[in-house]
Parts: structure tokens; sequence; C-alpha cells
């Protein structure tokens, strides 16, 4: 896609991608493991995706991997692992009846979070904030471009 494979998306994007596994399955973990969610919620998946967010905007074009087009597919798959996480979080709450982070009412929009509609809730988050950080992530990466030498090439000096 955008004439890169995915292999090539996922090696680029593995050092955040490894961050946000790392991140949420504590999250997950600790709060399994009857952590107060007060706590737990200092592990911030959103966090890690803001920082995957601005890093990516900057380093997609600033070591050469590419420009706007291959942004997006980098920020789907920060999306996909971390919602996934979630989704598993969510789907645990169902299949045991006993919430965690990603099911507490305060952490779900205020009701119960282990209904089979938060789950599809979160495939449509999927889905759509990729593209809503894809356009933050471009006016990132339009600055960078402007101020940035582009695959580690040294700035132009002014005479």
């Amino acid at each position: 896609m955008f004439g890169k494979k995915l292999s090539e998306y996922i090696s680029f994007a593995k050092p955040i991608l490894l961050l946000i596994l790392v991140v949420g399955i504590a999250r997950l973990a600790l709060s399994l493991a009857g952590v107060q969610n007060s706590a737990v919620k200092w592990l911030s998946i959103s966090v890690t995706l803001l920082i995957g967010l601005v890093y990516f905007s900057i380093r997609v074009y600033t070591t050469g991997f590419g420009s706007y087009k291959q942004l997006l597919p980098v920020l789907y798959l920060q999306a996909i692992v971390s919602q996934a996480i979630v989704i598993a979080g969510i789907v645990i709450a169902i299949e045991t009846h006993k919430d965690n982070i990603f099911s507490a009412p305060e952490y779900s929009g205020g009701g119960d979070g282990k209904t089979w509609v938060h789950v599809a809730a979160h495939l449509v988050v999927m889905i759509i904030s990729p593209l809503v950080a894809w356009l933050v992530g471009s006016a990132i990466m339009w600055v960078t471009k402007k101020v940035a030498p582009k695959g580690g090439a040294p700035a132009p000096q002014n005479a």
C-alpha cells in the first residue's frame, strides 16, 4: 500500500507499537490483578498514541520513509494495536461479568462498559481515529518539511 509492504510499515512502527503493547497490557493486567483504577489510569494508551502521532509525523519524513501517504498506514497500525487491547479488555469484562479499566463506567462513557455495543464503538474508533490523527499528523509533517532535512541530509546553509 502506497508503495510499501505491510512488513515495512510494521518494521518502521515497531518501537511505538511495542510501547503501546506494553502500556496496554500492563494497564489491563494491573486492573485485572485488582489494582485500583485511580492508579492504573496513569498508564495511558491515549498518551502513548499521542507520542506515536508526533513521533511518526516527524520521522516518516525525516528518515526518508515517505510522506503524507505513508503516515496513514502507520497511524492505522497504532489504532489496530491499541483498540485490540481495549476490545480484549471489554470482552474479558463481558465474559467474567467483572469490570476492569476498559469497562468501568468512569472510563466507558458513564454507563455499563461490559456490552457488545461498547466493543462495536471501539471498532468504529479503530476506523475513524487514524483519519483524524492523520489530519493532525499531516500538519505536523508540513511544519517538519519546512524546518528539517529529508532522510538525514544536512540542512541547507544560507550564504
